[in-house]
């Protein structure tokens, strides 16, 4: 456990994780530099080793995260998501500061019927998948002394997200078709923040971590979850099939990670999935 103020580099500023992990970081009592790609283009080796040296810390929330425009720009998708990781692990490494790396639940196939654990084999079906898969390989391979914090469902006030998107639907429509053949844990960018904090404070070993709500629901549950706190009718959300809404890149059926390494080291998992969303509702 350590307790020492750090200076923290979170990259990806302006993004709706990094708005949260900024927050947090300096709630915390720690010296936070946040830079977008305007101020530190990941992917150019030299901006990083400028950008990291001087801090104790690096939290890479800076990705190439279009899941469908990955397929046909997977190029540019492995620019920001493989190269730019490698890039800041290499700087961290010779800087001597420690790298959290926010990964996903992409890496895996989608096919599981039990939660990913953390050493479970990548199997990535995506553009997307396939060039996350690769940043993991490359932080550890350059910075061995880091964090590998793979997420998933994302949401949060920073930037466009599934809750809000519902909201508006249901000012829009009087019924909505919602997939609920794909399980996940509806995981909020306070609460990862805020994970990302404890995990460091703990002095948590270098390994992989998984940073998603615990409990699990599908698309179609989270939905009725939102207009239930909102007190609209939920029959109003019905289900619906992913083959319904084909999309240009594969979805993950099953996107349930396990936090089997949390626990080993002592870090409480987030808590159940309903109680963020009823957290972020009311913030």
């Amino acid at each position: 456990m350590t307790d020492q103020p750090k200076r923290v580099l979170v990259t990806g500023a302006g993004g709706m994780l990094a708005l949260d992990l900024v927050r947090a970081l300096r709630d915390a009592g720690h010296a936070v530099t946040a830079l977008g790609r305007p101020d530190l283009d990941i992917t150019d080796p030299a901006q990083c080793r400028a950008g990291v040296t001087g801090h104790d810390l690096v939290v890479n929330a800076a990705a190439f995260t279009a899941v469908d425009d990955a397929e046909t720009n997977e190029a540019a998708a492995f620019a920001v998501n493989a190269v730019g990781p490698a890039n800041l692990a290499r700087a961290a490494h010779a800087t001597g500061a420690r790298l959290v790396q926010v990964s996903t639940d992409y890496v895996f196939d989608g096919f599981a019927t039990e939660p990913y654990t953390e050493d479970h084999p990548l199997a990535p079906r995506s553009a997307y998948g396939r060039t996350k898969a690769a940043g993991e390989w490359a932080v550890r391979a350059h910075c061995p002394d880091s964090w590998v914090l793979r997420t998933a469902w994302l949401y949060g006030a920073g930037g466009p997200n599934f809750v809000s998107t519902m909201q508006r639907l249901a000012g829009e429509r009087e019924t909505l078709s919602v997939v609920d053949d794909q399980h996940g844990q509806p995981t909020s960018t306070v609460d990862l923040s805020d994970l990302v904090v404890r995990l460091v404070e703990a002095d948590a070993p270098a390994g992989t971590y998984h940073g998603t709500a615990s409990g699990e629901t599908t698309w179609h549950g989270f939905a009725r979850a939102v207009f239930e706190h909102d007190d609209l009718d939920p029959e109003r959300v019905q289900p619906t099939t992913t083959e319904a809404f084909p999309r240009p890149a594969p979805r993950p059926a099953w996107s349930v990670l396990g936090h089997a390494s949390l626990e080993a080291a002592g870090v409480a998992p987030i808590g159940d999935w309903r109680t963020g969303l009823a957290a972020h509702l009311a913030r």
